[in-house]
């Protein structure tokens, strides 16, 4: 039986009729069923396949993370040996720099040994050559002035020369005690 709304008093229009509750339960009953019999393990299958392939994404992630730690620790690795062999080479460039620093500082002392011995060698070489021309003229000189003084010539070579020499002899050996 069914009331008019006229007929039901306004307070009983939010409370349902006895019969609408029991067809709402056995509907709800046959749903629940129908959903747990078909909807529920299908979406149970689903989420379950979604929770592995998360957990999958996880230990993918973590095995790349690893390979990846892996990876770094070997360029860390492989970078301190480079650094170090690049340490080495500078070290063996500053060693070969100062040896040819050395070499050529030992050959440019030797240059300078030799030009100093040659300039030597050239300077007492002059050095006898202008005495050896100094003793002329001045022998020449002498001569000279010993004819003036003694008042007879010295032409004859052999005396010149004799007079010459004993007179040089004198002047150094004056020379010698006044040193």
């Amino acid at each position: 039986m069914i009331l008019s709304e006229a007929e039901v008093p306004g307070w009983r229009l939010l409370i349902p009729l006895p019969q609408e509750i029991w067809w709402s339960l056995i509907f709800l009953v046959i749903f629940a069923g129908v959903f747990m019999k078909f909807v529920l393990p299908r979406m149970n299958a689903v989420l379950d396949e979604r929770a592995e392939k998360i957990e999958g994404g996880i230990r993918n992630a973590e095995k790349v993370q690893e390979q990846v730690d892996q990876l770094k620790s070997d360029q860390e690795q492989e970078l301190a040996a480079a650094r170090q062999e690049a340490a080495s080479i500078r070290e063996k460039a500053r060693a070969d720099g100062q040896k040819i620093v050395d070499e050529a500082r030992a050959r440019a002392d030797a240059e300078s040994e030799r030009v100093l011995a040659a300039g030597r060698q050239q300077l007492s070489a002059e050095r006898i050559a202008a005495s050896t021309e100094l003793r002329g003229e001045v022998g020449t000189l002498a001569s000279d002035l010993a004819s003036k003084i003694v008042g007879e010539s010295l032409s004859d070579d052999e005396r010149s020369r004799r007079v010459i020499d004993r007179f040089l002899d004198d002047l150094e050996s004056s020379q010698t005690t006044t040193r």
